[in-house]
């Protein structure tokens, strides 16, 4: 399964929109500050998003650790929906005190006041990465702590690099090196890139090229511009010429299967690929390189997560004490061992790589990473934009972006 991809399917759930209807008709969101709060031993309820048993197991070990030696107590439920869960209970008014929250839906949480704005109270904020602070701020606040963090990146399947008579030489760095690159795959009778159909992906190239969808303060769309253009022009030269496919073209369901299968050559994944490949094709030898570069430089796209703290909660004071513990950076390195994840703390970097030089190219990404969309009410006008990607081979990339811009101006400005 591919986490950054398959999984959006079910952020727009019916508990979000519930959620931000009620805000839209004045739910008090925006009164939390007078929830009572208890300076008492608390008891945490905590929910969270798991990939599996091993982060379930690892979050439980901490959060009893914690609690253990503060007196409190903290429960920690592994979510079947995480955003239908965390919506029906912040619009319900019963949310968990601390929950994950993924930077695809931060911005509706936060503009209708369901999160505690609690950022400036860890310990040692400038040791987050920049990039992942700047996706958890809204209205220019910081609202929670960035949990970890995953980028993209290029694999190269090198059994069939040789096969291709390829060398290091070929390996790609600008985007002229990945089009003669995939010429020499394409005549050897083989796909050179498997590309997701999403803007998980294709937003990587306009990152590359100096664009983006949205203004870094997430207020107004920059879609429809000369840079973006120019990215989607060449991402779509890459498909209509032979050199990329998109996975259904491949008949798998994300990238990393056609992959696996040794369907292309070359694919753009997140780190979460090596745990994919040794579950599903252990055998398939690769390597991993940074994305090549666009006109603009460098550039990839980040995927993070927080721990947000309800502005409803009566523990606020205690949630951020766990939050803190947390993400320290000794407990970061503990989930990194224990479920694979990066440390959103730069402190523990050298750390990390040391432990695990094969993510290298991953955490050095960060560097030069672009976040989500940053913007709330987003959902419909991300689908309409996936729908126009997903029809890339044939269709009008200004239209494509132009139509983003006009959709998210209407939402942005919609009550």
């Amino acid at each position: 399964m591919a986490p950054r991809t398959l999984t959006r399917a079910a952020v727009a759930g019916l508990a979000a929109v519930a959620l931000l209807g009620l805000a839209a008709c004045g739910s008090g969101f925006d009164e939390s500050g007078d929830t009572a709060q208890s300076s008492g031993p608390a008891n945490l309820q905590i929910l969270i998003g798991s990939s599996g048993e091993a982060e379930t197991k690892a979050v439980q070990d901490a959060a009893a650790k914690w609690a253990g030696s503060t007196g409190n107590t903290a429960t920690v439920t592994p979510a079947q929906d995480l955003t239908q869960q965390l919506g029906q209970g912040l619009a319900g008014g019963t949310p968990p005190d601390v929950f994950y929250v993924d930077a695809t839906r931060f911005a509706d949480y936060a503009s209708v006041g369901a999160l505690e704005p609690y950022g400036d109270k860890i310990s040692n904020t400038g040791d987050f990465y920049e990039s992942l602070r700047t996706t958890f701020t809204y209205d220019g606040k910081l609202y929670c702590a960035p949990k970890d963090f995953s980028t993209l990146a290029l694999q190269i399947n090198t059994d069939l690099w040789a096969k291709a008579g390829l060398t290091d030489a070929d390996v790609p760095t600008t985007w002229d090196q990945l089009t003669a690159t995939g010429q020499k795959i394409k005549a050897k009778g083989m796909v050179a890139l498997a590309l997701g159909d999403t803007r998980d992906r294709i937003g990587a190239f306009m990152v590359q090229n100096g664009g983006w969808l949205m203004s870094k303060d997430g207020k107004q769309p920059t879609a429809d511009t000369p840079e973006n253009l120019a990215a989607l022009q060449y991402v779509k030269g890459l498909l209509t010429d032979g050199l990329a496919k998109y996975p259904k073209q491949l008949d798998a369901g994300w990238s990393g299967e056609a992959f696996g299968r040794g369907k292309a050559v070359m694919t753009i994944e997140g780190n979460w690929i090596k745990g994919a490949l040794q579950n599903d094709f252990p055998n398939v030898k690769y390597k991993v390189v940074p994305l090549p570069t666009g006109a603009k430089g460098q550039g990839t796209l980040s995927f993070t997560q927080c721990w947000g703290i309800a502005a409803k909660s009566k523990y606020k004071d205690q949630a951020i004490k766990f939050v803190e513990a947390m993400t320290s950076g000794e407990q970061q390195m503990a989930f990194a061992t224990a479920f694979g994840v990066m440390p959103s703390r730069q402190s523990v970097r050298e750390q990390y790589t040391a432990a695990f030089p094969a993510d290298k190219t991953f955490i050095d990404g960060v560097a030069y990473a672009q976040g989500p969309v940053n913007a709330p009410k987003m959902d419909s006008v991300l689908r309409d934009l996936e729908a126009g990607l997903q029809g890339l081979t044939t269709g009008d990339p200004k239209t494509i972006l132009a139509n983003f811009d006009k959709n998210a101006k209407a939402a942005l400005g919609g009550s």
